[in-house]
Protein backbone atom coordinates (compact mmCIF):
# COMPACT_ATOMS: atom_id res chain seq x y z
CA UNK A 1 0.00 0.00 0.00
CA UNK A 2 1.05 3.11 -0.72
CA UNK A 3 -1.15 6.43 -0.10
CA UNK A 4 -5.13 6.48 1.44
CA UNK A 5 -7.70 7.74 -0.04
CA UNK A 6 -7.77 10.48 2.41
CA UNK A 7 -4.45 11.18 1.19
CA UNK A 8 -4.91 11.34 -2.20
CA UNK A 9 -7.97 12.88 -2.11
CA UNK A 10 -6.27 15.63 -0.20
CA UNK A 11 -2.95 15.74 -2.23
CA UNK A 12 -6.25 16.59 -5.58
CA UNK A 13 -7.49 19.32 -3.58
CA UNK A 14 -3.84 20.81 -3.26
CA UNK A 15 -3.44 20.78 -7.37
CA UNK A 16 -6.77 22.07 -7.77
CA UNK A 17 -5.77 25.14 -6.19
CA UNK A 18 -2.94 25.35 -7.99
CA UNK A 19 -4.87 24.70 -11.36
CA UNK A 20 -7.13 27.79 -10.19
CA UNK A 21 -3.83 30.55 -9.62
CA UNK A 22 -2.91 29.58 -13.30
CA UNK A 23 -5.54 30.75 -14.34
CA UNK A 24 -4.53 34.35 -13.93
CA UNK A 25 -1.98 36.14 -16.26
CA UNK A 26 0.05 39.84 -15.47
CA UNK A 27 -0.67 42.39 -17.91
CA UNK A 28 2.59 42.74 -18.59
CA UNK A 29 3.19 39.23 -19.53
CA UNK A 30 0.63 39.89 -22.19
CA UNK A 31 2.65 43.24 -22.88
CA UNK A 32 6.03 41.48 -23.08
CA UNK A 33 5.64 39.40 -25.89
CA UNK A 34 5.37 42.16 -28.32
CA UNK A 35 9.50 43.03 -28.64
CA UNK A 36 9.60 39.57 -30.43
CA UNK A 37 8.17 41.60 -33.30
CA UNK A 38 10.74 43.75 -33.37
CA UNK A 39 12.88 40.80 -32.65
CA UNK A 40 12.01 38.77 -36.03
CA UNK A 41 12.62 42.15 -37.84
CA UNK A 42 16.16 42.94 -36.54
CA UNK A 43 17.59 39.22 -36.63
CA UNK A 44 19.63 38.51 -39.66
CA UNK A 45 18.02 35.95 -42.42
CA UNK A 46 20.87 33.72 -41.92
CA UNK A 47 19.51 33.94 -37.73
CA UNK A 48 16.33 33.00 -38.41
CA UNK A 49 16.90 30.11 -40.55
CA UNK A 50 19.09 28.43 -38.07
CA UNK A 51 16.42 29.11 -35.91
CA UNK A 52 13.23 27.63 -37.93
CA UNK A 53 15.67 24.51 -38.85
CA UNK A 54 15.78 23.77 -34.80
CA UNK A 55 12.24 24.04 -34.29
CA UNK A 56 11.61 22.15 -37.34
CA UNK A 57 13.72 18.95 -35.52
CA UNK A 58 11.97 19.55 -32.10
CA UNK A 59 8.82 18.89 -34.38
CA UNK A 60 9.91 15.60 -34.78
CA UNK A 61 9.71 14.92 -31.12
CA UNK A 62 5.87 13.77 -30.85
CA UNK A 63 6.10 11.37 -33.69
CA UNK A 64 9.54 9.61 -33.07
CA UNK A 65 11.33 11.49 -29.79
CA UNK A 66 14.36 12.50 -32.14
CA UNK A 67 17.34 13.57 -30.68
CA UNK A 68 15.51 14.80 -27.63
CA UNK A 69 14.64 11.24 -25.86
CA UNK A 70 16.36 10.85 -23.04
CA UNK A 71 18.04 7.95 -21.50
CA UNK A 72 15.43 6.30 -18.93
CA UNK A 73 17.49 4.04 -16.97
CA UNK A 74 19.65 6.47 -15.16
CA UNK A 75 16.56 8.34 -13.73
CA UNK A 76 14.45 4.82 -12.78
CA UNK A 77 18.07 4.21 -11.25
CA UNK A 78 17.52 7.73 -8.91
CA UNK A 79 14.44 6.57 -8.54
CA UNK A 80 15.52 2.98 -7.00
CA UNK A 81 17.95 4.77 -5.07
CA UNK A 82 15.19 7.34 -3.68
CA UNK A 83 13.15 4.43 -2.42
CA UNK A 84 16.19 2.66 -0.30
CA UNK A 85 17.97 0.16 -3.27
CA UNK A 86 15.66 -2.51 -3.50
CA UNK A 87 15.88 -5.39 -5.66
CA UNK A 88 19.20 -6.29 -4.98
CA UNK A 89 20.14 -3.49 -7.41
CA UNK A 90 18.17 -5.04 -10.40
CA UNK A 91 17.35 -2.47 -13.30
CA UNK A 92 13.72 -1.11 -12.92
CA UNK A 93 11.02 -0.92 -15.27
CA UNK A 94 8.24 2.23 -15.71
CA UNK A 95 5.64 -0.07 -14.23
CA UNK A 96 8.07 -0.81 -10.88
CA UNK A 97 7.56 3.29 -10.67
CA UNK A 98 3.97 3.23 -10.73
CA UNK A 99 3.90 1.81 -7.61
CA UNK A 100 5.91 3.86 -5.78
CA UNK A 101 4.75 6.38 -2.92
CA UNK A 102 4.05 9.97 -3.73
CA UNK A 103 6.87 10.89 -1.23
CA UNK A 104 9.68 9.37 -3.11
CA UNK A 105 7.94 10.43 -6.56
CA UNK A 106 7.82 14.00 -5.72
CA UNK A 107 11.61 14.17 -4.26
CA UNK A 108 12.88 12.96 -7.16
CA UNK A 109 10.86 14.94 -9.46
CA UNK A 110 11.96 18.54 -7.54
CA UNK A 111 15.46 17.44 -7.38
CA UNK A 112 15.77 17.03 -11.07
CA UNK A 113 14.23 20.07 -11.79
CA UNK A 114 16.21 22.23 -9.59
CA UNK A 115 19.40 20.50 -10.86
CA UNK A 116 18.21 21.48 -14.84
CA UNK A 117 16.91 24.93 -13.75
CA UNK A 118 20.82 24.99 -12.34
CA UNK A 119 21.63 24.20 -16.12
CA UNK A 120 19.69 26.45 -17.79
CA UNK A 121 20.35 29.73 -15.22
CA UNK A 122 24.02 29.29 -16.51
CA UNK A 123 22.91 28.56 -20.15
CA UNK A 124 21.22 32.00 -19.98
CA UNK A 125 24.08 33.83 -19.04
CA UNK A 126 25.95 32.70 -21.50
CA UNK A 127 24.10 33.44 -23.96
CA UNK A 128 22.82 36.92 -22.54
CA UNK A 129 26.33 38.04 -22.70
CA UNK A 130 26.50 37.72 -26.44
CA UNK A 131 22.89 40.22 -26.66
CA UNK A 132 20.52 39.97 -30.23
CA UNK A 133 22.73 37.70 -32.06
CA UNK A 134 22.69 34.80 -29.02
CA UNK A 135 18.97 34.71 -28.52
CA UNK A 136 18.20 32.95 -31.24
CA UNK A 137 20.68 30.29 -29.77
CA UNK A 138 19.11 30.71 -26.13
CA UNK A 139 15.62 29.97 -27.83
CA UNK A 140 15.89 26.38 -29.48
CA UNK A 141 18.09 25.29 -26.61
CA UNK A 142 15.81 26.15 -24.27
CA UNK A 143 12.75 24.05 -26.09
CA UNK A 144 15.40 20.98 -26.33
CA UNK A 145 16.29 21.40 -22.14
CA UNK A 146 12.23 21.75 -21.42
CA UNK A 147 10.98 18.41 -23.39
CA UNK A 148 14.07 16.68 -21.70
CA UNK A 149 13.42 17.96 -18.31
CA UNK A 150 9.80 16.90 -18.59
CA UNK A 151 10.21 13.31 -20.12
CA UNK A 152 12.64 13.04 -16.72
CA UNK A 153 9.55 13.87 -15.02
CA UNK A 154 7.31 11.52 -16.81
CA UNK A 155 9.07 8.79 -15.98
CA UNK A 156 9.46 9.80 -12.07
CA UNK A 157 5.55 9.63 -11.84
CA UNK A 158 5.86 6.17 -13.81
CA UNK A 159 4.79 7.22 -17.78
CA UNK A 160 6.87 6.37 -20.64
CA UNK A 161 7.56 9.12 -22.66
CA UNK A 162 8.53 6.65 -25.41
CA UNK A 163 4.78 6.36 -25.86
CA UNK A 164 3.35 9.00 -28.66
CA UNK A 165 0.28 9.85 -26.24
CA UNK A 166 3.30 10.71 -23.68
CA UNK A 167 5.12 13.06 -26.07
CA UNK A 168 1.63 14.84 -26.87
CA UNK A 169 0.81 15.86 -23.27
CA UNK A 170 4.54 16.79 -22.65
CA UNK A 171 4.07 19.58 -25.67
CA UNK A 172 0.75 20.38 -24.23
CA UNK A 173 2.60 20.79 -20.72
CA UNK A 174 4.85 23.26 -22.66
CA UNK A 175 1.92 24.98 -24.49
CA UNK A 176 0.40 25.58 -20.67
CA UNK A 177 3.55 27.20 -19.06
CA UNK A 178 3.54 29.94 -22.40
CA UNK A 179 0.21 30.29 -22.64
CA UNK A 180 -2.27 33.11 -21.41
CA UNK A 181 -5.22 32.66 -19.28
CA UNK A 182 -7.66 31.63 -21.67
CA UNK A 183 -5.15 29.24 -23.28
CA UNK A 184 -4.03 27.81 -19.82
CA UNK A 185 -7.71 27.05 -19.19
CA UNK A 186 -8.14 25.66 -22.38
CA UNK A 187 -5.02 23.10 -22.20
CA UNK A 188 -6.11 22.07 -18.60
CA UNK A 189 -9.79 21.25 -19.76
CA UNK A 190 -7.91 19.47 -22.45
CA UNK A 191 -5.79 17.50 -20.10
CA UNK A 192 -8.40 16.84 -17.07
CA UNK A 193 -8.81 13.35 -18.17
CA UNK A 194 -6.51 12.79 -20.18
CA UNK A 195 -6.07 8.67 -19.69
CA UNK A 196 -9.48 8.97 -21.41
CA UNK A 197 -8.54 7.29 -24.58
CA UNK A 198 -11.35 9.42 -26.43
CA UNK A 199 -9.97 12.23 -24.43
CA UNK A 200 -6.45 11.57 -26.21
CA UNK A 201 -7.07 11.07 -29.32
CA UNK A 202 -9.36 14.65 -28.79
CA UNK A 203 -6.06 16.13 -27.54
CA UNK A 204 -4.07 15.04 -30.45
CA UNK A 205 -5.94 16.04 -32.86
CA UNK A 206 -6.50 19.45 -31.43
CA UNK A 207 -2.60 19.74 -31.58
CA UNK A 208 -2.08 21.55 -34.64
CA UNK A 209 1.76 21.44 -35.25
CA UNK A 210 4.71 22.12 -32.97
CA UNK A 211 5.41 25.34 -34.61
CA UNK A 212 2.49 26.90 -33.28
CA UNK A 213 3.35 25.48 -29.96
CA UNK A 214 7.10 26.37 -30.31
CA UNK A 215 6.45 30.15 -31.25
CA UNK A 216 4.02 30.48 -28.54
CA UNK A 217 6.96 29.18 -25.97
CA UNK A 218 8.83 31.48 -28.01
CA UNK A 219 6.91 34.42 -27.43
CA UNK A 220 6.20 33.87 -24.07
CA UNK A 221 9.88 34.75 -23.31
CA UNK A 222 8.70 38.71 -24.44
CA UNK A 223 9.65 41.54 -21.54
CA UNK A 224 11.96 39.11 -19.78
CA UNK A 225 14.23 38.44 -22.99
CA UNK A 226 14.40 42.29 -23.86
CA UNK A 227 17.56 43.33 -21.59
CA UNK A 228 18.95 39.78 -23.16
CA UNK A 229 19.58 42.22 -26.12
CA UNK A 230 22.15 44.35 -24.66
CA UNK A 231 25.83 42.54 -24.53
CA UNK A 232 27.04 41.96 -21.18
CA UNK A 233 24.11 43.53 -19.52
CA UNK A 234 22.40 40.35 -20.98
CA UNK A 235 24.28 38.19 -18.83
CA UNK A 236 22.31 38.53 -15.59
CA UNK A 237 18.94 39.02 -17.06
CA UNK A 238 19.22 35.98 -19.08
CA UNK A 239 20.54 33.82 -16.18
CA UNK A 240 17.02 34.83 -14.68
CA UNK A 241 14.73 34.64 -17.24
CA UNK A 242 16.12 30.95 -18.20
CA UNK A 243 16.04 29.92 -14.44
CA UNK A 244 11.92 31.39 -14.40
CA UNK A 245 10.99 29.93 -17.57
CA UNK A 246 12.31 26.22 -16.47
CA UNK A 247 10.92 26.94 -13.00
CA UNK A 248 7.23 27.40 -14.81
CA UNK A 249 7.87 24.16 -17.03
CA UNK A 250 9.23 22.39 -14.42
CA UNK A 251 6.01 22.98 -11.78
CA UNK A 252 3.34 22.50 -14.83
CA UNK A 253 4.77 18.96 -15.18
CA UNK A 254 5.17 18.09 -11.71
CA UNK A 255 1.51 19.21 -11.44
CA UNK A 256 0.18 17.99 -14.22
CA UNK A 257 2.12 14.75 -14.15
CA UNK A 258 1.51 14.07 -10.28
CA UNK A 259 -2.42 14.73 -10.57
CA UNK A 260 -2.58 12.10 -13.39
CA UNK A 261 -0.82 9.50 -10.78
CA UNK A 262 -3.24 10.73 -8.09
CA UNK A 263 -6.74 10.59 -10.32
CA UNK A 264 -5.37 6.85 -11.18
CA UNK A 265 -4.59 5.63 -7.88
CA UNK A 266 -8.08 6.70 -7.11
CA UNK A 267 -9.60 5.11 -9.79
CA UNK A 268 -8.15 1.75 -9.08
CA UNK A 269 -8.90 2.06 -5.43
CA UNK A 270 -12.40 2.85 -6.23
CA UNK A 271 -12.17 -0.70 -8.40
CA UNK A 272 -10.86 -2.41 -6.19
CA UNK A 273 -13.97 -2.20 -3.35
CA UNK A 274 -16.17 -1.90 -5.83
CA UNK A 275 -14.48 -5.58 -6.37
CA UNK A 276 -14.84 -6.47 -3.19
CA UNK A 277 -18.22 -5.67 -2.79
CA UNK A 278 -19.39 -7.99 -5.24
CA UNK A 279 -17.45 -10.79 -3.73
CA UNK A 280 -18.99 -10.57 -0.21
CA UNK A 281 -22.57 -10.12 -2.27
CA UNK A 282 -24.92 -13.23 -1.17
CA UNK A 283 -26.02 -15.15 -4.27
CA UNK A 284 -29.37 -15.75 -2.97
CA UNK A 285 -31.91 -15.20 0.01
CA UNK A 286 -32.17 -17.68 2.85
Amino acid sequence: MTESREQLEQELIGIQEWEKDQKDLWFWEKLGRLPFALLDRWTPKGIQEKVGTALNEVGQFIQTGGDYLVSETKILARLREEAGGADGGAEWTVEQVQTLPLEVMDRTAEDLSESRTKIATVQGAATGFGGLFTIAVDIPAMLGLSLKMLQELALCYGFDPKDERERTFMVKCLQFSSSDIVGKKAVLDELGDYDNESKQVQVMSQLQGWREVANAYRDSFGMKKMFQLVPVAGTIFGAYSNREALQQVAETGRMLYRKRRILQRLEAGEAQQLKAGEGQSPTAEE
